[in-house]
């Protein structure tokens, strides 16, 4: 678990580096990917699911 963790952060913080630089290339976007895959499988991913969720069903009610 602690390996996990540790290298959640890790790509966390590369992400947000990555973001903030203003190229995105090939290994930054591996380096997202994997930062996705990791979050998925946290126990944090139902919490995000319902975040997006409510985003998305937020966004879709809003009519022009």
């Amino acid at each position: 678990m602690a390996i996990s963790v540790s290298l959640l952060l890790l790509l966390a913080v590369l992400a947000v580096v990555f973001i903030r630089s203003g190229g995105l290339k090939i290994w930054h976007a591996v380096v997202c990917v994997l930062l996705g895959f990791l979050l998925a499988s946290t126990s944090m991913a139902s919490t995000i699911d319902h975040g997006v969720s409510a985003t998305a069903d937020m966004v879709s009610s809003i009519r022009p």
